[in-house]
């Protein structure tokens, strides 16, 4: 994944790689991390964080993965803002127990647990709930006005600038494709990576002379992505390589790790996303019936409620950055586009096998971003899953998916993956995609 939880193996043919390992979260019994009171400015036992701008680094696998945070008052209240490129995601849910602040993650079930560590600093965990197991990153914190990576004195940096032919291998030798679309003034870069199955959402960092460093914190993910242009020992001197070539490595969390290669090139691009996947032999509708996040309720594209009308299918869950990028599209779009006679199911499928807390999760995901359209509970978060729960599907791929039913309920299109606001023109060609479907299937 890109952050989708992505299942390459069918895309490209290689193993289950770094995507699903990066979108592993896992649980913790850590009592310090349950939040009791509310942390407010100037009140409770916590150390109260201190207003301004701050640098965040998380350590994991030898690696430190940089972020920018702000934090902020309103209304009283302490608010914490994520800064990722152009990308802001607030953090309203801040709490404190004991010495420990509690500050969660937007809509996926993690949070930073922090405390002060001296004048204008902090250290703590970033701490996933929602696995099987214990799953704690170690967080530091300094204020101040600072860049994600340092820059050495004098650097002249070469660009990076453009769109790139890349090839992410994972320490067990798979290999899929990407693109690379960076922007860059001096020093400073911007720009994700594209994959078949959505794209690693906003990245940022910095140039230093031939060296790359791009970084992102989503609450979700914690990615660092360095590159060097040109070959570093140790290499095989008996292959020969492009001429600007980058050789870089990709740091996932806990423990995802890969490499990467990379060759300029404009005209880069990926298979067909609406080709990667559809129906099984002779099959033309979806049958399926899952229980509604409300309880006591079931949603099913046979529903009075949908007859006659184009519906959209968002394959989807609580704990996917690309879906909540393409929730974040779909939200605004369904209440301006419902009377038209469109509407969207999203069929939920979460980290746990028990139907209350997966509904729990849906019902905030639900709640934080405006959904308006209808949200089931369809089992859990894995490809086997998935697959099984719609078995006229040849193969889920990837969440999120976006199913498009004609008005007679026939499987019409199958979009795998989401390009995200991170992406720019393609995240705009991929709403001037969307809405061309839906036009031609409600002109029919």
């Amino acid at each position: 994944m890109p952050v989708a939880f992505s299942f390459r193996k069918a895309v490209t043919g290689a193993g289950l790689v770094l995507a699903v390992v990066a979108c592993q979260s896992n649980s913790t019994t850590d009592t310090n991390t349950t939040p009791t009171t509310t942390a407010s400015a100037g009140t409770g036992t916590a150390p109260q964080l201190a207003t301004g701008k701050w640098r965040g680094v998380l350590s994991a696998q030898g690696q430190k993965i940089p972020f920018l945070f702000e934090v902020s008052q309103a209304g009283g209240k302490l608010v914490v803002t994520l800064r990722n490129g152009e990308e802001r995601l607030k953090l309203d849910e801040i709490s404190s127990a004991g010495d420990s602040t509690t500050i969660r993650l937007g809509v996926f079930d993690a949070a930073l647990v922090v405390r002060q560590d001296g004048a204008d600093k902090l250290k703590g965990a970033w701490v996933k709930y929602d696995g099987k197991e214990p799953y704690r990153v170690a967080f530091s914190a300094s204020k101040g006005e600072q860049k994600l990576f340092p820059v050495a004195a004098g650097s002249k940096p070469i660009s990076f600038a453009g769109n790139w032919k890349v090839t992410f291998k994972g320490d067990d030798g798979e290999t899929y494709p990407a693109v690379g679309i960076f922007k860059q003034t001096g020093n400073d870069v911007t720009g994700t990576f594209l994959t078949t199955t959505g794209d690693y959402r906003y990245l940022a960092g910095q140039v230093d002379g031939a060296d790359l460093k791009l970084s992102t914190f989503d609450g979700s993910h914690g990615f660092l992505f360095t590159a060097h242009n040109g070959p570093k020992e140790p290499i095989d001197i008996t292959k020969d390589y492009a001429p600007n070539t980058l050789f870089g490595e990709f740091y996932s969390g806990k423990n995802g790790h890969e490499t990467w290669t990379a060759t300029p090139d404009p005209n880069a691009k990926l298979p067909d996303a609406n080709a990667l996947t559809g129906m099984k032999p002779g099959q033309k509708r979806l049958d399926f019936k899952f229980p509604n996040i409300y309880e006591g309720g079931s949603i099913s594209p046979t529903d009075p409620k949908y007859k006659g009308k184009v519906v959209v299918v968002q394959i989807l869950g609580s704990w996917c950055p690309n879906c909540m990028d393409e929730s974040n599209f779909l939200a605004p779009w369904y209440e301006k586009n419902k009377q038209r006679g469109v509407e969207i199911i999203g069929l939920g499928y979460e980290r746990t096998a028990d139907q209350k807390v997966a509904s729990q999760k849906l019902l905030k995901m639900k709640e934080r971003m405006n959904i308006g359209y209808d949200i089931a509970v369809a089992g859990q978060a894995s490809a086997a899953e998935a697959s099984k729960s719609l078995p006229q599907l040849a193969k889920v791929l990837a969440f999120p998916t976006t199913i498009f039913l004609d008005k007679k309920g026939e499987v019409r299109k199958i979009h795998t993956g989401f390009s995200g606001p991170g992406t720019g023109k393609y995240y705009e060609q991929e709403k001037v995609e969307f809405n061309k479907t839906i036009d031609q299937l409600l002109a029919e």
